[in-house]
């Protein structure tokens, strides 16, 4: 879904930048244009970039419980 009419700006395209590490608008504006003209995808783009953000969240520690405190 074009999410920028205004420079043809893809959900697919913003999603792509964040896999190669754009992590704010401030990249996304800078590296695709995004918000550059009327501003009315502003929002929207916010939205499908955070949303994939959070997707990729990894797990970079694991803490074990103590077998006391687990409740059966």
């Amino acid at each position: 879904m074009i999410v920028c009419v205004c420079n043809n700006i893809s959900d697919r395209e913003i999603r792509q930048a964040v896999d190669l590490g754009l992590t704010s608008m401030a990249d996304l504006y800078k590296e695709l244009g995004v918000g550059t003209c009327c501003g009315k995808c502003v929002s929207y783009a916010r939205e499908v970039m955070h949303e994939h953000l959070e997707s990729k969240t990894v797990v970079t520690e694991l803490r074990r419980a103590p077998a006391d405190r687990l409740v059966a």
